[in-house]
């Protein structure tokens, strides 16, 4: 399970890894937080309700692309998570987490990625309290049922990276213990991008960093069911036995 903010983070910061394990027969899920309403960007919406409604046609356009199993997006406002009620969105992740019952769970680092964006931070709040709490019996009781339970996740992992923007503000990334080769699906991870057309002012940008940096996919493992001295690994699900 993968969880982000904005329609497009999961082809630019994910895209390679939920290719590859999608080709390993892995099912993959991504929840977008935002529909994206707040873009910069904004292709031919006259208003926010119609650059929502784009922004998610965009998503399922790229999750088909990467091959994603499920994709959702919430309805939280973009450009403001941060004034969201912690408890209520770790509330829906959670329930989600438990619904999916996923193996591993990725996520934004708490400085917000390269851009620092204020949504990628609280994604990775969110997501990172969700990944601990879905575990829990006294965490959401009342979710409960025959087919609601408690789900413990193996793995949290943040995104991080090997640069910094100097454009931007500064950020300050987690160490790299996963680096993911996946060089094989650069074209296809521009492809999703390119997907969500609205942001064509962009493309010419991620293209470019991507042929630069994109061979490879890196993350910082956050947490782990089993406690062990942190090695670099070039799986993620390395040392989680097949059900």
């Amino acid at each position: 399970m993968c969880i982000t903010a904005h329609p497009d983070d999961e082809a630019g910061n994910f895209g390679g890894c939920l290719q590859l394990y999608a080709g390993r027969g892995v099912e993959t899920c991504v929840i977008c937080l935002t529909p994206g309403q707040a873009a910069t960007h904004r292709g031919s919406a006259a208003n926010d309700i119609e650059l929502a409604a784009l922004r998610r046609r965009e998503f399922a356009a790229a999750c088909a692309i990467l091959k994603v199993t499920n994709g959702i997006v919430l309805d939280y406002p973009d450009g403001q998570l941060h004034r969201m009620e912690a408890y209520k969105v770790v509330c829906e992740l959670t329930l989600k987490i438990r619904e999916f019952r996923p193996q591993v769970v990725l996520t934004f680092g708490p400085e917000g990625g390269v851009t620092g964006h204020t949504d990628h931070s609280m994604a990775s709040i969110f997501a990172t309290l969700a990944f601990h709490w879905a575990g829990r019996s006294n965490r959401y009781p009342d979710q409960f049922s025959d087919r609601i339970r408690p789900h413990r996740v193996h793995k949290l992992y943040h995104a991080t990276a090997n640069f910094t923007l100097p454009d931007r503000q500064p950020v300050t990334p987690s160490p790299i213990t996963a680096v993911i080769e996946v060089g094989a699906y650069l074209e296809t991870k521009i492809e999703a991008f390119r997907a969500h057309t609205t942001q064509a002012p962009l493309f010419q940008m991620f293209e470019s960093r991507m042929r630069q940096y994109g061979g490879q996919e890196r993350f910082h493992l956050a947490a782990s069911m089993v406690a062990a001295p942190v090695q670099t690994e070039t799986d993620l699900f390395g040392g989680i036995e097949k059900n």
